[in-house]
């Protein structure tokens, strides 16, 4: 009798063993494993500094003395939805969003058509235009602002051959959001180039072929055949085109050159230098944090409404 019960013991024992050594070696284990980490480290750089800046929205709270936070429930965002210079700054960005985004999109395109046509030093190429992303922006806006110098720089005497006024353009407040918009343009067009090159590879060189068995020419092969079978790319490109445009805070901040963020005048001025403008330079962390959300808001309302006009599953 004992007997069978140190046999029952011994299997009951055995069974969990052998479904752990089961769970070890499967596939979804070894998944949840290696994600684990990252996981972790989200959590606690990512999910609870989100969670925390969310509650901060809610309170009337500042660096300078935390512990006197106070509860407010809804009065950061109304104050924020009442304030003339964040309505400034969501123009800014809008103007910015709504002219660099398919503007760069547009360049990487053609460029990347073109680019991927060459044969001989297409990895120079591509690194050539890569490298305006990886350079720093504060470099970028520097050689930028002495480009557009008023007399001296090369661009605006450019333009003002076609009747644009010969002045600073980062100094100008008529034309320092152009001149943003032209940097920014610039800044991204290399990395979606790159993109763009990684989408044309996946089309097949049989559809090509065949089109020009049927007779389409270069430009019919364009539209009907390299933009229909870039819309996942495109979508792509669009998408986080119009997160780091609407992000975009580096070049404003070079343009300040110590001097008030958004200079001139509140031309450079985004819904990011709005952001950081309360919570760090005058120290209303819930009200920064409650300018974050609403940040958070219209880049995810934008997506979604980019995603509707695609019309097709991505």
């Amino acid at each position: 009798m004992n007997a069978v019960h140190v046999g029952k013991g011994k299997e009951e024992g055995a069974k969990p063993r052998l479904r752990f050594a089961r769970l070890a070696n499967s596939s979804v284990f070894v998944g949840y494993l290696f994600v684990a980490p990252i996981i972790l480290l989200m959590a606690c750089w990512f999910y609870y500094p989100l969670l925390r800046s969310f509650l901060y929205s809610f309170q009337d709270i500042n660096f300078l003395n935390p512990s006197a936070a106070r509860f407010i429930g809804l009065d950061n965002y109304k104050g924020i939805l009442q304030d003339p210079d964040f309505w400034n700054a969501f123009r800014n960005s809008a103007l910015l969003t709504v002219i660099a985004v398919p503007l760069q999109s547009m360049i990487a395109l053609i460029i990347a058509v073109g680019l991927n046509k060459v044969i001989r030093m297409k990895g120079v190429f591509r690194t050539l235009y890569y490298m305006p992303y990886i350079t720093s922006t504060i470099a970028v806006t520097t050689v930028f602002m002495y480009l557009f110098m008023q007399q001296d720089g090369i661009a605006t005497r450019f333009f003002h051959l076609f009747g644009l006024k010969d002045v600073s353009w980062y100094a100008s407040v008529t034309y320092a959001l152009p001149f943003l918009i032209i940097l920014t343009v610039w800044t991204y067009v290399g990395f979606y180039v790159v993109i763009y090159l990684g989408g044309l590879q996946t089309i097949p060189s049989d559809v090509y072929e065949s089109s020009k068995v049927d007779g389409a020419n270069v430009w019919q092969q364009f539209w009907k055949i390299t933009v229909p079978m870039l819309r996942p790319t495109t979508f792509l490109v669009l998408t986080s085109g119009i997160i780091y445009v609407m992000q975009v805070f580096d070049q404003p901040y070079a343009l300040a050159r110590n001097g008030s963020l958004g200079s001139p005048a509140g031309a450079t001025s985004t819904i990011v230098v709005y952001f950081y403008s309360q919570a760090f330079s005058y120290n209303r962390a819930g009200y920064g944090s409650a300018a974050a959300f609403i940040i958070f808001t219209l880049i995810v309302a934008a997506t979604l409404i980019q995603k509707r006009f695609t019309r097709e599953d991505i």
